[in-house]
């Protein structure tokens, strides 16, 4: 039987510019304490509950979802899992105590007992703000039946952290935004982006640089808002800043410096045995809009996702089986490209 397609294999809206999307809603349970404040007896209580209200019930996602003690996971696919976004790297390295409940195709991942005892993920690819919402809200529902989530009737769902009070919800797109970084455009809108009640962060979130353009917008407000107002506020901003990635794009690649750096890219990702993370980056950053822009065929925008996930450092060493260092993986990762862009060319 062959493997389960992954989530980031597929092409969604706008995924020219949008590389997906994440809705997060954040879950306490009645009657226990936050987790940095529970015992270990607490925490393998909240992870059996968790599991056996989804995994357990009468729900038609139940034999969708595998149930994984952190503890028992390598750190190496610890480490896989929180590349791919999966889990936050707070929960890779301190798994004691810790579980998650994780989709067949990945595209959405239970966290219990990171920073609240539920952190619901889902991911989409491209612009899927509703639809990611609508699968998160119907697990929370299947969930609530059981756990019955801590709520007050003034500040909403209860957290760990005030600063998600309210809904508890975290929605966020990630962009790929090389022709905005590059005019200026960029920097304008990130200072305006707390006016309207939302944030501008590098690759993985909060604290976190960006690489290769890509960043993420999310909302910043939970408290006082309801989560359709949430997604219609994210959704406006998002569409805004697409319509001017697309523009600055335009000016972009008027000249032939821009494709020269595009076909450079291609150039090197098909014959270089050597290549780090940072370099990989880079060009994949440059060759993402060459495929957008129609200016390389032979390889898909949900091929080359697929193909950024795959030469991460956990992922290299996860899927080979081995722990490798850093100048073993920079060979792998040429080779393994080298194969997948072999059939690609100029268009």
């Amino acid at each position: 039987m062959s493997e389960m397609k992954k989530w980031y294999e597929s092409e969604g809206e706008h995924s020219d510019v949008v590389i997906s999307t994440r809705i997060r809603l954040a879950r306490n349970l009645n009657g226990y304490p936050f987790p940095h404040l529970m015992n270990q007896a607490q925490r393998k209580e909240v992870s059996e509950k968790v599991r056996d209200a989804l995994i357990g019930g009468n729900s038609a996602l139940r034999d969708r979802f595998r149930y994984l003690e952190a503890e028992k996971l390598s750190p190496v696919e610890l480490a896989s899992l929180a590349g791919r976004h999966l889990i936050s790297p707070e929960f890779a390295n301190d798994p004691k105590g810790r579980a998650l409940l994780l989709m067949d195709d990945e595209s959405v991942c239970i966290m219990i007992n990171e920073e609240d005892h539920v952190r619901i993920q889902v991911m989409g690819s491209g612009m899927q703000l509703k639809e990611a919402y609508d699968m998160a809200d119907k697990i929370d529902t299947v969930l609530d039946e059981t756990l019955h989530f801590a709520f007050d009737e003034e500040l909403g769902y209860l957290t760990a952290c005030p600063t998600n009070l309210g809904t508890g919800m975290r929605a966020s797109v990630m962009l790929h935004l090389p022709a905005s970084e590059a005019d200026g455009t960029l920097r304008r809108v990130a200072a305006s982006l707390g006016k309207v009640g939302a944030t501008i962060r590098g690759s993985y979130g909060e604290g976190s640089r960006s690489t290769g353009a890509m960043y993420q917008i999310s909302n910043q407000v939970t408290l006082g808002i309801s989560e359709k107002d949430t997604l219609a506020n994210l959704t406006d901003i998002t569409n805004q800043i697409i319509s001017l990635e697309k523009k600055s794009r335009g000016q972009l690649l008027s000249g032939e410096s821009y494709q020269d750096t595009v076909w450079r890219a291609l150039g090197i990702l098909k014959t270089a045995r050597v290549m780090n993370s940072g370099e990989f980056a880079e060009l994949y950053s440059a060759l993402r809009v060459g495929v957008a822009e129609g200016l390389v065929k032979g390889i898909t925008l949900g091929q080359l996702s697929e193909a950024y996930e795959s030469v991460q450092p956990a992922r290299l060493m996860e899927q080979f089986g081995e722990e490798m260092n850093a100048a073993q993986r920079d060979r792998k990762r040429a080779e393994i490209l080298r194969g997948l862009f072999r059939s690609t060319d100029i268009a």
